[in-house]
């Protein structure tokens, strides 16, 4: 049975506005709650950022149709601004890892480290009991484990599990994700069904602070709104013998697996295989070196187990779009797992987070490093 006052996440989008007419419909107490992460307009007119950024996620225009649902279906509607915590959480140790050489995973960082702590206190503070958002997952709790699961929700296409795996027991235990066994024609159904005018409103599936997904640009406008320059990341592509074959203008410029765009022409194609910060050098290779079956995770948050005291058997996604392969997670340190895959997989990318399933439950998942 859920909880009589609920405090719903509403990001302005179909799928949290959708779970707000549904609880008010069902009779629950609703509070809506925006929170304000990011101002799109302060980097626009740096070079290369565009002057406009209306329509994306979190923007204001994201705030306008929140408040429109929430005056819809006659629900009290607050915006929490959290800017400071947002840069400081999520866009500053995005800049800093994409300049030492990984590929940051902001909206987990964002969920980890951000959001449901957050809304989870505001919650409290306006007298609600739980907080419902609109990802496409599962919650609940095992009997036999004496465990909240977080678990993967019917339609698997829609699945966002991966980016929530840092999760805590407390959370989950007041966390509802009311649209886990829903797909998202029967969510748009639904919101026409409750006359929101928003029911056909595109999703976006870009970072919401990095208009256009170039974060290249980002990179250098944040940078420059600080009054800070580029460091200078320059280097030399090297290939796995040692052998220099040419220069490169920044490691921020390169990830995992990329093809395009190292600037030099050989006999066969090039990939990334591996940035090495310290010395500044971008490691490329043929496709084959690519495929690895060990990598390590760091800051480790296990979910379904307290803790992890022998190998286990599970399935491994490393990245949001992978496939999850089968694989043997085994600790090796108090916040460290080695995760051995039955087959090699393709560009391991640290910066990444590894996830463990165990069918259709988040047995956890870390940092790969």
């Amino acid at each position: 049975m859920c909880p009589n006052t609920i405090a719903v996440a509403m990001s302005g989008g179909v799928d949290s506005s959708t779970v707000a007419a549904m609880l008010r419909a069902e009779g629950h107490n609703v509070i809506g709650l925006t929170m304000q992460l990011w101002n799109q307009r302060r980097l626009a007119g740096h070079t290369g950022m565009p002057e406009s950024v209306q329509g994306r996620c979190c923007s204001l225009d994201d705030v306008y149709d929140a408040r429109r649902v929430a005056e819809t279906i006659g629900i009290p509607y607050y915006v929490i601004n959290h800017e400071d915590r947002f840069e400081q959480d999520v866009v500053r140790p995005f800049v800093q890892e994409y300049l030492s050489g990984r590929t940051p995973i902001p909206c987990s960082l964002c969920n980890n480290h951000l959001k449901f702590d957050q809304l989870l206190t505001v919650a409290q503070q306006v007298g609600a009991d739980a907080v419902a958002t609109g990802h496409y997952a599962r919650v609940e709790f095992g009997e036999e484990c004496g465990r909240w699961l977080l678990k993967r929700p019917a339609d698997r296409s829609t699945d966002q599990t991966y980016f929530l795996f840092g999760l805590t027991q407390e959370q989950l235990s007041r966390t509802l994700f009311p649209l886990g066994g829903m797909t998202k024609p029967e969510v748009r159904e639904l919101a026409r069904k409750h006359g929101l005018a928003l029911a056909e409103k595109r999703d976006s599936q870009e970072i919401c602070f990095v208009p256009g997904g170039d974060y290249k640009n980002f990179l250098d406008a944040y940078l420059a709104d600080q009054g800070e320059s580029m460091p200078d990341t320059a280097g030399e592509l090297v290939t796995t013998d040692g052998r220099v074959i040419g220069e490169h203008s920044g490691i921020h410029n390169f990830t995992v697996g990329q093809r395009k765009g190292l600037g030099v022409a050989t006999g066969s194609p090039l990939y990334v295989l591996q940035i090495n910060g310290e010395k500044r050098q971008v490691i490329v290779g043929e496709q084959e070196r690519l495929y690895s079956r060990t990598l390590f995770a760091r800051k480790i948050n296990l979910i379904s187990v307290d803790d992890l005291k022998h190998p286990m058997q599970v399935s491994v996604k490393i990245r949001h779009r992978h496939e999850a392969a089968a694989a043997t997670i085994e600790k090796t340190s108090a916040d460290e797992i080695v995760v051995t895959f039955d087959e090699p997989q393709r560009a391991i990318t640290p910066g990444q987070a590894a996830v463990f399933y165990n069918e259709d439950i988040v047995v956890g998942g870390g940092w790969i490093s």
